[in-house]
């Protein structure tokens, strides 16, 4: 991993969401990606290592990754980080409108992105991946060597296929491209659901069938769809 890459995981919240501080050891400039379940503690976090958070990352718009209710709770996330410190949300294009109905934030907080685009911080490059499926906007992060991969990719899973919005074709076509990635990428997930907390995709292909479908039929099937 690039010498200047600098990427935090932390655990938090009921559901063992994880929440990453990833941007430049080098300017201290940091993007955090699905802030949820305790902002204050957050920034607290951030501000005791020194960096400076000028960008939020959203996987997708699900309130565990980014605030709003959920099962009868209220979840903090962007709209009260944003209360905090001023900074851009950015969110894949298809995804944009389900942030906003979730967490309350207006469309001038919202930069909407499309696959491959890009952020910078310093000489840290992220790239926006989409990767569709668990939700029509999904996507993921590639940093350097590392890929932050929300809720589509577990290290022994993927993301759930049969919620409102979601598409099981499009998972399989998602979990295909991300395959391709080289074996030295090292996954980092949404959630703490098994397998550790990081892995290579090398490792990531041996304990995760998912990634070992060769065709879509074949997929249809293990879903249960038609």
């Amino acid at each position: 991993m690039d010498d200047d890459v600098y990427i935090e995981q932390i655990e938090i919240g009921p559901m063992q969401n994880y929440t990453y501080i990833v941007g430049s050891k080098r300017t201290r400039e940091v993007a955090l990606v699905d802030p949820a379940w305790n902002i204050e503690s957050l920034l607290e976090h951030v501000e005791s290592r020194e960096l400076n958070p000028v960008a939020a990352l959203v996987t997708h718009y699900h309130p565990d990754h980014i605030g709003g209710d959920i099962y009868g709770q209220s979840i903090e996330g962007l709209s009260l980080l944003l209360e905090h410190k001023g900074m851009k949300i950015y969110a894949h294009r298809e995804e944009a409108s389900g942030v906003k109905r979730v967490t309350g934030v207006s469309d001038s907080d919202i930069k909407a992105v499309d696959s491959g685009d890009t952020l910078r911080l310093g000489d840290v490059e992220i790239e926006f991946l989409h990767t569709p499926g668990h939700t029509p906007g999904s996507q993921c992060f590639k940093i350097s060597n590392a890929l932050v991969s929300g809720d589509t990719l577990f290290i022994q899973g993927c993301g759930r296929v049969d919620l409102p919005g979601a598409d099981p074709d499009e998972m399989w076509r998602s979990l295909q491209k991300l395959a391709d990635l080289p074996d030295d990428t090292v996954l980092f997930p949404g959630h703490n659901y098994g397998g550790g907390a990081s892995a290579s995709l090398a490792d990531t292909k041996k304990q995760n069938p998912y990634l070992r479908v060769s065709t879509l039929e074949m997929w249809r099937e293990l879903m249960g769809v038609g």
